[in-house]
């Protein structure tokens, strides 16, 4: 494993710079260019690695909150120079970063508590999320980063795209727009070596067939989703494009702090109850964002500020959010999905008080203590109740690193 800093992430740039290195240092090999640009103008790079028709896609920074993914693709540009039989007949390529205004607004270089991580936080609204704008907005209000990463798919038509993401506190799993035999037993093995829980009963892929622990399959498209409510879905996000070329998506999730139950597939003994509570919780503690948001009444012109309207955006789902979760029979009934709701249902509300936080700090000095407050009382108690262990950067890494070049070997052997 590369020995990497303790808690620190790397940012935009020192990927870029990192990636212009290799490009120097071997460029019989190396290629790294500009694919597209953000709204605000920011530069999309993608650095490829060998010159195969056969191709697999890496895109990392899809969520601005989520920065595992850049360190991971490093070590994979790195190790794939280093073993020639990942190059054999196969072409990979670093999108460095899916989304890089929104890596400019999160500050989190060295998070040292969920506390600390929620101070910088951010992660766009729905429609502003590149991956996912397809599945809420029609072709032509795509944003100019989501026509990028679709015009990289079209160009490559990769076999395989993986996309690196992570969760705050929880465990690692797998999602697959097609399964991948073989998949699920590396995937295991490397997150026991790496004391990684595996997530039995991701709230993300409720209801999804599984190939294996934490390994899950997407539901056809004439399936309904797990949560109807919400807008986004994934069968019509940019994951599926490389469909169309016979390939497939995996998207690896990783930890930043590992997370007691969510591992656990034993039966919970009374999951609707439970989930009954969850959702009760989920309203009330909206609320009180929402309460501290009309008091402080923002001006017309904060709609520009991206914190505000994803702050918004996010408590604008939990009316039926909170409905879904209360369906009868549950999506699963295991401890560690009523775990990972519990989680879910404790994010939504402590991210918008965290965003709205930074949106008024400036200018309402009282409603950002109030919330402040909210968001250092709910980070505490999310630790606390899963106790959380902080998983070293090194292992994020790994664990990712080895999942994918998994991905890659089992997909290739089936690949057209």
């Amino acid at each position: 494993m590369i020995p990497l800093p303790e808690r620190c992430y790397p940012t935009v740039a020192e990927l870029v710079s990192s990636a212009r290195a290799l490009a120097a240092q071997r460029p019989d090999l190396c290629v790294l260019r500009q694919v597209g640009a953000s709204r605000a103008g920011r530069p999309l790079h993608l650095l490829s690695v060998g010159r195969a028709r056969r191709a697999v896609l890496v895109v990392a920074g899809a969520h601005a909150n989520e920065p595992a993914g850049g360190s991971t693709l490093l070590a994979l540009a790195r190790r794939v120079l280093q073993e020639r039989e990942l190059r054999s007949g196969t072409s990979w390529h670093f999108l460095l970063c899916a989304d890089p205004d929104g890596a400019s607004l999160h500050v989190m270089a060295a998070p040292r508590s969920l506390y600390d991580y929620h101070l910088g936080f951010f992660r766009p609204a729905g429609p502003e999320q590149p991956e996912w704008a397809p599945s809420v907005l029609p072709p032509d209000r795509l944003p100019p980063e989501t026509r990028a990463l679709l015009g990289v798919i079209d160009e490559l038509r990769p076999y395989l795209q993986v996309s690196l993401h992570g969760t705050d506190l929880g465990g690692s799993w797998v999602q697959l727009t097609r399964d991948v035999p073989g998949l699920a037993e590396p995937f295991a093995k490397s997150a026991a070596e790496l004391h990684i829980p595996v997530e039995a009963g991701a709230s993300d892929a409720a209801g999804w067939p599984a190939s294996g622990p934490g390994v899950r399959v997407m539901p056809a498209p004439e399936a309904g989703p797990a949560y109807p409510s919400l807008p986004d879905d994934a069968r019509h996000s940019t994951w599926y494009h490389a469909h169309r070329y016979g390939g497939l998506t995996a998207v690896v999730e990783v930890p930043m702090w590992a997370g007691a139950v969510v591992d656990d597939p034993a039966p919970h003994p009374a999951p609707a109850a439970a989930l009954q509570v969850l959702a009760d919780r989920l309203l009330r503690d909206a609320g009180e964002v929402r309460r501290v948001l009309r008091d402080a009444r923002p001006r017309p012109g904060d709609t520009d500020d991206p914190l505000l309207r994803a702050a918004v955006w996010g408590l604008d789902l939990v009316p039926g959010l909170a409905s879904d979760l209360v369906r009868t029979p549950p999506a699963d009934g295991t401890r560690a999905y009523v775990g990972s709701v519990d989680a879910f249902a404790r994010r939504v509300p402590l991210r918008a008080a965290a965003m709205l936080r930074r949106a008024l700090s400036g200018t309402d000095a009282h409603a950002a203590a109030r919330l402040e407050r909210l968001v250092a009382l709910w980070s505490d108690a999310f630790a606390v109740h899963f106790r959380a262990r902080w998983v070293p950067v090194e292992h994020q890494v790994e664990h990712q690193s080895r999942t994918v070049v998994a991905a890659a070997l089992h997909a290739r052997e089936r690949a057209v």
